[in-house]
């Protein structure tokens, strides 16, 4: 389904290495979108499951909607903070060293190299490389050392992209009940199940499955979570004796 296939040719390679990383927030409509859609429908499914009315579907599945959506937006934005704060910290950690510790970071890139096998001249000559640019040296040693890469994702970015696909995806169980038809909770449920293929198919751009499977089995967790809210809800209804 998708093509993850470059142009190697020294043109394109020099344009697709000037241009860097691009902003792909995959992760975040994902996430946003598999969550916006279990939510919100895991609503409508406890409330059709209780036996109450549409309009109570919708004014509880928005509120849940617009608040869920903006927690799940605040919390993106956070841990993406956090990353880009916690590199930032690591990095002057790094530059610190460097200039107060020079030798003992030459040191410390050699036994880094060691490790990965460079013996001799060609040891010394990768340590010396490394080391004349500072700033490729620090990146190198935040690497290695820490583990930690240059955060891709700008922290706004992440939550506003998490918020929008909680937004459309979630909304997706709630539009059937705006026409106030008997087969609105079939409608819904169509709209979820394929909602939730959809967004399991995009799944597959971080998979070796076909994109058909992750679409199913995205579907099916999906909706599984709903059911469990539907048994919740009519249990309820059973139990209290509410029909509204």
């Amino acid at each position: 389904m998708f093509n993850h296939n470059h142009d190697h040719s020294p043109e394109a390679i020099s344009e697709r290495l000037n241009k860097g990383p691009s902003e792909f927030y995959l992760k975040e409509w994902v996430y946003g979108g598999i969550d916006g859609v279990v939510t919100t429908f895991a609503i409508v499914a406890a409330v059709i499951g209780a036996n109450l009315s549409p309009l109570i579907v919708l004014i509880l599945g928005l509120a849940n909607l617009v608040g869920d959506g903006f927690s799940m937006a605040a919390g993106a934005y956070s841990s993406s903070k956090a990353e880009h704060d916690n590199y930032k910290r690591l990095h002057n950690i790094e530059e610190s060293h460097i200039e107060k510790h020079y030798e003992g970071e030459i040191e410390e890139t050699r036994q880094i190299f060691e490790a990965k096998g460079f013996v001799g001249d060609e040891l010394d000559q990768m340590v010396k490389s490394i080391s004349r640019d500072h700033k490729l040296w620090i990146q190198f040693m935040l690497q290695e050392e820490y583990g930690v890469a240059k955060p891709s994702h700008s922290a706004l970015g992440s939550g506003f992209h998490t918020f929008l696909a909680f937004i459309i995806c979630g909304a997706m169980p709630l539009i059937p009940f705006l026409f106030y038809t008997e087969q609105a909770p079939a409608f819904a449920l169509c709209a979820s199940a394929i909602t939730f293929f959809i967004i399991g198919s995009l799944k597959s751009l971080w998979s070796i499955k076909h994109w058909s499977r992750e679409g199913l089995e995205t579907m099916f967790i999906g909706l599984a979570a709903a059911g469990m809210a539907f048994v919740i809800g009519y249990a309820l209804r059973n139990f209290t004796g509410i029909a509204l």
